[in-house]
C-alpha cells in the first residue's frame, strides 16, 4: 500500500500494489500504508528512448573530451580511441544503475556493431540487459555506427545480432555517411522483415535532403505495413524553416506511421513538438550520448531532458511543460510497445514520487530526491 500520493492531475490517493501492477486507487482515507508519501507527487516513471550503454564512460574517471568538427570526424575518433575504455559491462551498469535511481523505468539502447569490433559491444550490453530485464523492459538496437554498405560484413553482422537477440535494426544517414539512400535502406528494411523486427534508424543530416530521406523511410513503413514500428532518431531536417517541405514530411511520417525521437542536442535545429504533433506523428525522448567520447555532458536523468526539451521549445505554461513529461514518459513507452504506462489501474506499477506539487514544478525544479518502484519493488 503506498497512501498520500498526490497524482498530476490533483488527486490525494492511496494506491494498492499487487504482483506488480496496479491493483487499486482510491481517495486517501488518512491511513499510513508501507510507503506513506506525504503527499509527495506520484509520477509514472520516465522512458528512456534512446541511450548508448556500450558507449558512456560512467563509472570511469573524468576523461576529457576531443571534439570533432562532424559525425564521420567523431566516428573515427571514436573507433580509434574506444580500446582505451576498458570492459563494457560495467560502465553499462553504472549508467544503468543512475537512470533507474532518477526514475527511469524502460530502457532502448543503441549498440555499436562494425566491421572492426564485430559483435563484441553487442554481446557485453546484452549479458548486461538480460541482468536489468528482471527489473524493467530493455530493448536493443543493432546499431550499424560506421554504415552498411560501405562497411563490408556489416550488413552480415546485423543479421547475427537480430539472430541472437536484438529487438531492432538501426540505420545511420544513409546519404551523409555510405553515399547510398537505396543500398543502405534496402538492407534495413529487408532485415526488419526477415526477423519480424522494428527499426531504428539515426538521421542527422540538416538540409533538404534529410526531409527527403524521412519522407523515403515514411514510404517503406508504408509498404511494409510497420506502422508503429520504425523510429527515426534526431531527424535534424525537421527543424527547417520551409513549411511545405515540413508539412509534406510530417504528413507522410504520420501516413507511414514513423516516430521521431529527439535528444533536444545543442547548437543545431530539433524537430519541432507540437506541430509533429498536430499532424499525427509521434515524438519521444531521449538522452543519447551520456558522457562518452561523443559528448561530455548527460547524467542519465530523463527529467532534466523533459527540462531541455521544454527549454528548447519555448515552453512556458504549465500545460506545455505536463508535455514535456509525456514526451519523456508515456509517448516513449507507447513506442516501445508498452501501452498500459501509467497511473491506472491495471497498469505496471513502474513509477517515481518527488517533492512537487505539480508535473510543471518538477520539471523547472528537478528535485534530486527521488523514490522509484519498478514493477511494484522500491528500488
Amino acid at each position: 500500500m503506498i497512501t498520500d500520493a498526490l497524482l498530476a492531475d490533483g488527486r490525494c490517493v492511496d494506491i494498492t500494489v499487487q504482483d506488480g501492477r496496479i491493483a487499486d486507487i482510491t481517495p486517501h482515507a488518512g491511513r499510513l500504508g508501507e510507503t506513506h508519501l506525504a503527499g509527495a507527487l506520484l509520477l509514472p516513471g520516465l522512458v528512456e528512448g534512446h541511450v548508448h550503454l556500450d558507449k558512456t564512460l560512467m563509472g570511469l574517471p573524468w576523461r576529457p573530451n576531443a571534439p570533432a568538427p562532424s559525425v564521420r570526424g567523431r566516428i573515427e575518433y571514436e573507433r580509434t580511441h574506444r580500446g582505451s575504455l576498458g570492459p563494457v559491462q560495467p560502465r553499462a551498469r553504472a549508467l544503468m544503475d543512475r537512470m533507474i535511481a532518477a526514475g527511469t523505468v524502460a530502457v532502448r539502447t543503441h549498440t555499436d556493431i562494425d566491421d572492426a569490433y564485430g559483435l563484441a559491444n553487442f554481446h557485453a550490453v546484452l549479458e548486461v540487459v538480460q541482468e536489468y530485464r528482471a527489473k524493467l523492459p530493455i530493448q536493443i538496437v543493432a546499431f550499424p555506427q560506421s554504415g552498411i554498405t560501405s562497411r563490408p560484413g556489416v550488413a552480415d553482422l546485423l543479421d547475427a545480432a537480430l539472430s541472437e537477440g536484438a529487438d531492432l535494426v538501426g540505420g545511420l544517414d544513409p546519404v551523409t555517411i555510405d553515399g547510398d539512400q537505396k543500398g543502405h535502406l534496402d538492407i534495413v528494411f529487408r532485415l526488419a522483415a526477415k526477423h519480424g523486427k522494428g527499426i531504428d534508424i539515426h538521421l542527422h543530416d540538416r538540409d533538404p535532403g534529410g526531409n527527403a530521406q524521412l519522407r523515403d523511410i515514411a514510404a517503406r513503413s508504408l509498404a511494409a505495413g510497420m506502422q508503429g514500428h520504425v523510429t527515426v532518431s534526431h531527424a535534424f531536417s525537421l527543424g527547417t524553416d520551409d513549411a511545405d517541405d515540413f508539412a509534406a514530411t510530417a504528413d507522410a511520417l504520420a501516413k507511414g506511421g514513423v516516430a521521431i525521437l529527439t535528444s533536444a542536442p545543442g547548437p543545431v535545429t530539433m524537430p519541432p513538438v507540437k506541430p509533429l504533433r498536430a499532424r499525427g506523428v509521434t515524438i519521444y525522448g531521449g538522452n543519447d550520448n551520456i558522457r562518452d567520447l561523443w559528448s561530455p555532458y548527460g547524467n542519465g536523468d530523463m527529467l532534466e531532458r523533459a527540462w531541455m526539451i521544454a527549454q528548447k521549445q519555448g515552453f512556458r505554461s504549465d500545460e506545455d511543460l505536463a508535455l514535456a513529461y509525456e514526451v519523456c514518459s508515456t509517448e516513449g513507452a507507447r513506442m516501445l510497445g508498452l501501452p498500459t504506462h501509467g497511473i491506472a489501474v491495471g497498469a505496471p506499477a513502474s513509477f517515481v514520487a518527488l517533492p512537487a506539487e505539480s508535473i510543471a514544478e518538477a520539471i523547472a525544479e528537478r528535485p534530486r530526491a527521488r523514490t522509484v518502484w519498478l514493477a511494484g519493488i522500491k528500488q
